[in-house]
């Protein structure tokens, strides 16, 4: 794994909504690999009626991908948990993520707690998914994170933003391994996700402009060095937190459309 591709990595919320809208995506085993990447096996607790005394990741996605089901992935911050049921919004902010997935069975929302194990060189996480009935939120949730056309054209918009924000913070100056990380990500080259086959592509494309629209802006506020003044970093901060909500809005949209409405396709098989 290059740089760029743990710069790009998708956290796991995105992972799980796109595994478990995957057309066609095959037994239940590729979905737990992928959403569970280097982590220790994930837990499960919330789901009595998949796990009364707590279970395991492949439990959950066999139970939730055997039907007709939808799923989106959120990433709240502090200050904005649009589209976040009141019921998850405390942990999932705290978390910055969280899939909400609807089935035959009914809404849920889940929120992965990680925490982190090792050496600064060797890093683990345990992780594990704490699921909570939710309201339906289907018909919601379209209308406050936008459609993917609407997607498109914010991150049209929030891309000029952050080109001209990053010309004037001058990151290159200040921060030369920043920038070249930036330059690297604006190439457009394949972040290599471990997705199912069968996702719309648009929705993809979407998905991997906001991912790296995000990233951008993470790297470029990773610190103050580059704002001489408070005034400077509270200029930058504004200009870049509007960036990072539409990228954010974005990937809501992406994850939303990326299997088809009302997902009837085939269902997850068991096997290994």
């Amino acid at each position: 794994m290059d740089d760029q591709d743990g710069l790009l990595a998708l956290p796991r919320s995105v992972l799980l909504a796109l595994w478990l809208q995957g057309v066609g995506a095959g037994p239940v085993q590729r979905a737990v690999d992928a959403v569970q990447g280097e982590d220790e096996p994930h837990a499960v607790v919330g789901v009595p009626d998949v796990a009364p005394d707590g279970g395991s990741l492949d439990q959950l996605i066999a139970a939730w991908a055997g039907g007709p089901r939808q799923a989106a992935a959120l990433l709240p911050v502090p200050g904005d948990a649009s589209g976040l049921p009141p019921e998850v919004a405390e942990p999932a902010v705290d978390a910055g993520e969280c899939v909400l997935v609807h089935t035959a069975d009914g809404a849920w929302a889940a929120v992965p707690d990680v925490v982190e194990f090792g050496s600064v060189n060797d890093v683990g996480h345990l992780v594990t998914w704490r699921v909570h009935p939710v309201p339906d939120w289907r018909h919601r949730l379209p209308g406050l994170v936008g459609s993917l056309s609407e997607a498109e054209q914010s991150l049209r918009h929030a891309l000029l933003g952050a080109t001209e924000a990053l010309a004037n913070l001058d990151i290159a100056r200040w921060r030369p391994d920043a920038a070249a990380a930036i330059v690297a990500l604006r190439s457009g080259a394949d972040p290599r996700w471990p997705l199912p086959a069968g996702l719309a592509p648009r929705a993809v494309r979407v998905l991997a402009d906001a991912v790296r629209l995000r990233t951008i802006v993470a790297l470029a506020t990773a610190d103050d060095g580059g704002a001489v003044n408070l005034w400077q970093a509270d200029q930058r901060t504004a200009a870049l937190r509007h960036i990072d909500h539409a990228a954010r809005r974005a990937v809501a949209a992406a994850t939303l459309a990326a299997g088809p409405s009302g997902q009837t396709g085939p269902s997850v098989q068991t096997g290994s």
